[in-house]
Parts: C-alpha cells; sequence; structure tokens
C-alpha cells in the first residue's frame, strides 16, 4: 500500500502539523501567575464574545487547560475534529479525547481499505 497516497490526499488540508520545534505542544513562556490569571480572563471573554481563534492562542500561551478543552468543544461542534482532538490532547483532557481518538482511527481504517480495494480481488 503506498500510504504516502493516502495521506497525499490531505496536503492541503494542514492537519499534521508540529507545533514545537521538541515535538510538546505543551510549552509555554515563562510567566507569573498573575499574568496567567489576566490573560486568561482575557481568553475568557474573547471565547464568550466569540473570537474563539483569539482566545485559542491565549490559552495555548497560558496552558490554561479548561479553555484548551473548551475550544476543542467549539471545534467539535464545528466538525473540525482534528483541531478538537489537538486542543482536547493539550488540555490534557483524555476522556474527551479518546472518542475522538477512536473515531479518527475508524476513518483512517476505512480510507486505508478504499485503497487497498475488495479482499476478494
Amino acid at each position: 500500500m503506498d500510504y504516502k497516497k493516502v495521506f497525499d490526499k490531505f496536503e492541503d488540508e494542514n492537519v499534521f502539523i508540529k507545533t514545537t520545534a521538541n515535538g510538546d505542544s505543551r510549552v509555554q513562556p515563562s510567566m507569573d501567575s498573575a499574568q496567567k490569571a489576566a490573560l486568561n480572563r482575557k481568553g475568557n471573554v474573547l471565547c464568550n464574545s466569540g473570537d474563539i481563534e483569539g482566545a485559542r492562542r491565549i490559552f495555548m500561551a497560558t496552558g490554561y487547560s479548561d479553555g484548551l478543552a473548551r475550544i476543542g468543544d467549539y471545534y467539535k461542534s464545528q466538525n473540525r475534529f482534528i483541531e478538537a482532538l489537538h486542543m482536547y490532547w493539550i488540555a490534557p483532557d483524555h476522556i474527551k479525547a479518546e472518542p475522538l481518538v477512536m473515531q479518527l482511527a475508524g476513518t483512517l481504517q476505512n480510507i486505508i481499505h478504499e485503497e487497498e480495494g475488495p479482499l476478494n480481488e
């Protein structure tokens, strides 16, 4: 099976992106607790007003797990499952991540089986 061909289908969707140099997307810049709290409040205001991407950037910077999980919930409601999984994974909220992992694994299995064709041919 040509796995490159399978993944090439998703080339323009930017779904397989490493977010930091060392692979740990939970690495945050150092800031004190007062700065984090102020940024998290601002992120909550942005999230509640509908600026999801602005809130996401803040929550990623501060590592605010509850905010990241809420962003994941938003992405899931918009059928943006890989982005939702990313937010749940770095939150970390593995209870919310696990069903998406299973769903995406099933989707990948279906894609692979489509590429292989029927077994009886």
